[in-house]
């Protein structure tokens, strides 16, 4: 019986050896056939022709594993310079739209080796607190890169804050601005369907959407809600493009990159001069929470936080039918003005 025993367990000593070396020389081979296919990732300096500095893709990869262990508080900031490590002001910005996807987008484009994101939004630009403690405070609030990768952030309430672009060129008059948006009806929905989460948490009543977005007295389009108001996109893209030509914004299809997220982040890798890096095998459709999540490499996948992709309430088709006509001249516009059209009713 004990001899049975003892060659039952070689046998599965044996079997569980056998995986862990397939596994191994998988991964090997996984890391091998990425470098041999992308040997060189080059990254441009300040949206430089394409070529001007090369750095190895391995390079930044370990950079990347030095931040997240610099985070876990596994090495010091003195270890981290050692590796020419710095913080360094956002070469690109997604300054919105509010639940047009700025967040997803953010962590989609931190699937690029030479994207390194600041995961919290910094608000800098549109809170009057923050904007007085300056520039370098700003700096600051940056993650660790290497000096040749691009940082960005994001703050959707950039977008409609009157005073932000004037403050945005003061800092950067050539920088590179994302802006995000989805269809304006359905943004409205998903906006009010945030706020109306955020009060049941507090177990406090609120307005059903059709009150808010029609008002009474007119029974028309109520403007002065936020929701309704913050779709209008043209109104305030017209005040950026006081301060940036045309050419420094990039429109990314909210609605689309929730379906068909490679298409849109490889236009936002050309629009930032970045090497195509982002494919296929870094997104995969997660069945359960009803959209795509993100695959970094064959050990870590990350999917968005459980309230992205909230159900919307019901709300009545009279209403959705009276805020798309409300909305389609100021759809024209926004089309006109930046070259492209989305398929929005």
């Amino acid at each position: 019986m004990l001899f049975k025993q003892q060659a039952w367990l070689r046998q599965k000593l044996l079997v569980l050896g056998i995986l862990a070396v397939g596994s191994l020389l998988y991964l090997v081979a996984r890391v091998g056939s990425l470098d041999r296919l992308q040997p060189i990732c080059p990254i441009e300096g300040r949206f430089g022709a394409r070529g001007q500095a090369e750095f190895p893709l391995r390079a930044l990869q370990f950079k990347r594993g030095l931040l997240h262990e610099f985070r876990k508080g596994n090495i010091s900031k003195d270890q981290v310079h050692l590796h020419d490590l710095v913080q360094q002001l956002p070469k690109a910005i997604i300054i919105g739209v509010r639940k047009g996807g700025t967040r997803a987008l953010l962590e989609m484009l931190n699937l690029h080796p030479a994207v390194v994101k600041a995961s919290q939004e910094i608000h800098f630009f549109d809170n009057d607190e923050n904007y007085a403690k300056g520039i370098e405070w700003y700096r600051k609030k940056m993650p660790f890169s290497y000096p040749q990768q691009i940082t960005i952030e994001k703050s959707p309430a950039y977008f409609i804050t009157e005073e932000v672009p004037e403050r945005i060129y003061k800092m950067n008059s050539s920088i590179k601005l994302l802006i995000i948006v989805r269809e304006p009806t359905t943004r409205a929905i998903s906006d009010y369907t945030q706020v109306l989460e955020g009060k049941e948490r507090k177990n406090k009543t609120y307005y059903k959407f059709e009150k808010l977005a029609i008002d009474p007295n007119t029974c028309e389009v109520n403007t002065k809600y936020k929701a309704v108001r913050t779709s209008i996109y043209t109104k305030h893209l017209e005040r950026w493009l006081k301060y940036f030509p045309i050419e420094q914004f990039h429109i990314v299809d909210g609605d689309r990159l929730i379906t068909e997220p490679l298409p849109e982040l490889q236009l936002v890798e050309k629009f930032l001069n970045l090497p195509p890096r982002i494919s296929q095998y870094n997104l995969y459709f997660n069945a359960t929470r009803g959209f795509y999540c993100l695959r970094f490499n064959i050990i870590f996948n990350k999917c968005l936080a459980g309230s992205k992709g909230r159900i919307h309430p019901e709300v009545d088709p009279s209403v959705i039918t009276k805020l798309r006509k409300f909305f389609h001249p100021f759809n024209q516009k926004f089309y006109q003005i930046t070259g492209r059209t989305l398929n929005w009713p």
